[in-house]
């Protein structure tokens, strides 16, 4: 496939597999062990790779939430861990699911190598959320190594797509409303989703446009052949995880 295609089809792949550790079981536990609950440990973990920073740091680099929300959670997550040391846990919890899931994949080596020639090509000016996460050390071990690394392209196009809706004059807060009403509340936006334009979600569409041709440059970096290959080890990995 062309890297239009890879694009087009991994988005969506890598957008749910890359989050698929945040509330198992397994990283719930870790974090209750060490006095945080699930939603607290969700972002001072995510988070943490920025460092002890101000709350209002945090919320910037998430875009999609109510900053008073983040604040909160933040601050009172910090009482009990420290932002740099929970960052560090939260990404061996996407390591561990890696290692429990996905140890009878097949061509993960190629698909780690693919995964790192793409962030190699990367431009992180501007995306504080992705540099943070990409510069945890990556694990040794092929399956956790996979993990990790899908978590980490994640951020990588989620660090983009915030800028692409900024640039194409939409606000985070409508464009979370239009894309994910059903979540409004959960990010901590109260219970009155606002009403959206014809024009609005035209803005949204060439926000989705602009963040393709931002990653464009990174994910063109695969070969037709290796980006077949990375798609097939997507799809093994999320079969692995069901």
């Amino acid at each position: 496939m062309d890297t239009n295609e890879l694009i087009a089809v991994a988005r969506p792949k890598i957008g749910a597999l890359g989050s698929a550790f945040y509330f198992t079981p397994e990283t719930v536990a870790v974090g209750k062990g060490r006095g945080l609950d699930g939603f607290r440990f969700y972002v001072l973990g995510r988070g943490g790779v920025l460092g002890d920073v101000h709350a209002s740091v945090v919320s910037s680099a998430f875009g999609w939430w109510n900053p008073e929300t983040i604040e909160k959670i933040w601050n009172s997550g910090r009482e009990v861990m420290g932002a740099r040391e929970a960052g560090a846990l939260y990404m061996t919890c996407a390591q561990d699911l890696g290692k429990r899931k996905f140890g009878d994949v097949a061509g993960l080596a190629e698909f780690c190598a693919s995964a790192e020639k793409i962030l190699a090509a990367v431009d992180d000016a501007g995306l504080s959320l992705y540099a943070g996460i990409a510069a945890e050390p990556l694990a040794e071990d092929l399956p956790s190594r996979a993990m990790q690394l899908v978590a980490v392209l994640r951020e990588y196009r989620g660090s983009v797509h915030l800028l692409a809706v900024v640039a194409s004059g939409l606000s985070p807060r409508l464009a979370h409303a239009i894309k994910r009403p059903d979540m409004f509340k959960a990010f901590g936006w109260g219970e009155d989703v606002p009403d959206s334009t014809d024009a609005d979600r035209a803005k949204l569409d060439a926000a989705e446009v602009l963040t393709d041709q931002l990653v464009h440059a990174a994910f063109g970096v695969l070969s037709p052949a290796e980006a077949d290959s990375f798609v097939a080890t997507l799809d093994a990995c999320s079969a692995a995880l069901q």
